[in-house]
């Protein structure tokens, strides 16, 4: 496997324990004391943490390190939970939306 890969697989595998404990990437980056912009980075496959952060994010996850690089963590039945997630993100915006509308149009 070359270092895209195991970039991916990081990055899948950090996104979907996130996702597992409801946390946003706000919340994982402030408890990891990370950047959001690279935590989404590193979601995405496009940096690679230093081991100190590696550690601090597995903790922050609750994870020993090696299972952030496990191969078969995400389910593959993962599609329907990304588009639940996407749902429930989808309709928290509506809520947040609706809540603007009320206070600023009455």
């Amino acid at each position: 496997m070359n270092g895209q890969g195991i970039k991916a697989i990081l990055g899948k595998n950090i996104k979907f324990l996130r996702a597992q404990r409801d946390f946003t990437q706000a919340v994982l980056a402030e408890k990891a004391d990370i950047s959001i912009i690279f935590l989404s980075s590193i979601e995405r496959g496009t940096k690679y943490p230093k081991p100190d952060i590696l550690a601090r994010i597995a903790e922050a996850l609750e994870v020993e390190v090696f299972e952030l690089f496990k191969g078969n963590l995400v389910p593959s039945d993962s599609k329907k939970m990304m588009t639940r997630l996407s749902e429930d993100i989808t309709s928290k915006i509506h809520l947040a939306l609706e809540d603007v509308f009320k206070q600023y149009l009455g």
